[in-house]
């Protein structure tokens, strides 16, 4: 009886484990096991996404306020049309706001943050921030660097 009741513990202490790793893994990944019902939807055009993903989180102030549902390209003005979910709690966000794709840490994630305007209207659902800041590209600041210094030889 007493080895019955030690197997049982076990495998309730080894559910509990599995059942951690999985919310764990569901935390990392950004994936929610809830529904998005108290959102909406805004639109926001870049000249260039390089490293923004699904998913990506979205915050104002530090504060994460919504994610990054769809990114694709705008074949009227052949920019790059990032989707994002907001949370209703900021449904008072001004229409003239801006979002800027931003890095964190050392690893590189890019993400949006959203800096407050100061307009009275407001951006509501299928609202579109117009006032973005691009993603930086490592690449292509080496390049400019490269390329000013070469020129700069050039004309010595």
């Amino acid at each position: 009886m007493q080895n019955r009741t030690l197997e049982i513990g076990v495998g309730l202490f080894l559910l509990a484990g599995l059942l951690a790793l999985l919310l764990l893994a569901l935390r990392v990944s950004g994936l929610t096991v809830g529904n998005s019902d108290n959102t909406y939807k805004v639109y926001a055009h870049f000249e260039n996404i390089a490293g923004l993903t699904v998913r990506s989180k979205v915050t104002m102030a530090g504060v994460t306020i919504g994610k990054v549902t769809a990114i694709d390209l705008d074949r009227n003005s052949y920019m790059g049309r990032v989707t994002m979910l907001l949370d209703d709690a900021v449904d008072n966000l001004p229409a003239d706001s801006t979002a800027s794709i931003l890095t964190a840490g050392l690893l590189g994630e890019k993400y949006i943050g959203i800096s407050v305007g100061g307009e009275e209207e407001v951006l509501s659902d299928g609202g579109t921030i117009h006032d973005t800041q691009s993603s930086l590209v490592l690449e292509d600041l080496i390049g400019k660097f490269l390329l000013n210094s070469v020129n700069k030889d050039q004309a010595n």
